[in-house]
């Protein structure tokens, strides 16, 4: 099967070489050119424009960041719908509105081409082991057509109806928790530092506590480390948890801990730190503060 991995990052890189593992034909699209080349160390073929992509590729999976890279992309002047086999599965896995998942899926129709409304989640290891969840929604012809991509890139499929929007939709509400667990985790651990606890018992105890979750012992465990390189930047819940309120607010409901969360990432952004892994929004609080945070001495 010929497929096309669209946007080789840290969710990317890793669902391109899931697919090369299950023996895909696998073109991976980046315009960086050191993505490329990790790609086609490890066997595959990467192209710098969607426009690249071999002609009667059968499947495309698009894990970029935003509706409007994912627009153009398919659809823009990168034409990679063009090059897609009649009835090819576009599995669109780009964080996005609902509304935009329908209009992506209503002009993927008129071209011919299938659409499943496919958000991911389980982070960058997970993603290289071909072990992510997806959130989809679309026709069982779609769902039927990406099969041997959704083995490659997933432990568990969820199908949430035929409906374009449903997958996003639940991507969206799926970030809410996402973003507040990440400003919560680095709230706690900045205020044991600024009370004088030790950060790395207090992370022993909370992640074999109740009040343990996921995202703490996952992204604590960098800033213990000091290692702020990005797998999803701050910048990526500025944007996520935007989508969370402006969802919420067509429906007048109320959201205050995404809308508070969002604004400490944004200040996060605003210090700087934008690009910066997520669980670094906790410099917010040393800025206000003075906190020193263990990794500091390591990256001096």
């Amino acid at each position: 099967m010929k497929v096309g991995v669209i946007g080789l990052g840290s969710m990317g890189m890793g669902a391109a070489l899931s697919c090369l593992r299950a023996g895909l034909a696998v073109t991976g699209c980046d315009p960086r050119e050191a993505a490329r080349a990790e790609f086609a160390a490890a066997g595959g073929h990467a192209v710098a424009s969607a426009a690249e992509l071999p002609q009667g590729t059968e499947a495309v999976v698009v894990l970029v960041v935003n509706a409007a890279q994912a627009e153009a992309a398919l659809f823009g002047s990168e034409v990679c719908a063009a090059r897609l086999a009649p009835g090819a599965v576009v599995v669109c896995s780009a964080t996005m509105a609902p509304d935009d998942a329908r209009r992506l899926a209503a002009m993927a129709g008129a071209r011919g081409l299938l659409y499943l409304d496919a958000p991911v989640s389980g982070g960058a290891a997970k993603a290289r082991e071909g072990a992510m969840t997806v959130m989809a929604s679309g026709p069982p012809a779609a769902f039927a057509a990406a099969g041997p991509v959704l083995d490659a890139i997933a432990t568990r499929v969820w199908r949430l109806g035929e409906a374009p929007g449903i997958g996003a939709t639940v991507k969206v509400v799926h970030q809410l928790l996402a973003g507040v667990h990440i400003a919560v985790a680095a709230e706690a651990m900045a205020l044991g530092i600024r009370a004088g606890a030790d950060p790395r018992t207090l992370y022993e105890v909370v992640t074999s506590a109740a009040g343990n979750s996921w995202m703490f012992e996952n992204r604590m465990a960098r800033v213990l480390a000091g290692d702020d390189a990005p797998r999803s930047a701050v910048d990526i819940f500025v944007k996520d948890l935007g989508l969370v309120t402006e969802m919420a607010r067509a429906l007048d409901f109320p959201v205050p801990l995404a809308a508070q969360a969002q604004q400490l990432f944004a200040a996060a952004r605003a210090l700087g730190q934008g690009g910066k892994d997520d669980g670094f929004v906790i410099r917010v609080w040393q800025a206000l503060t003075g906190i020193k945070l263990p990794g500091d001495d390591r990256r001096r």
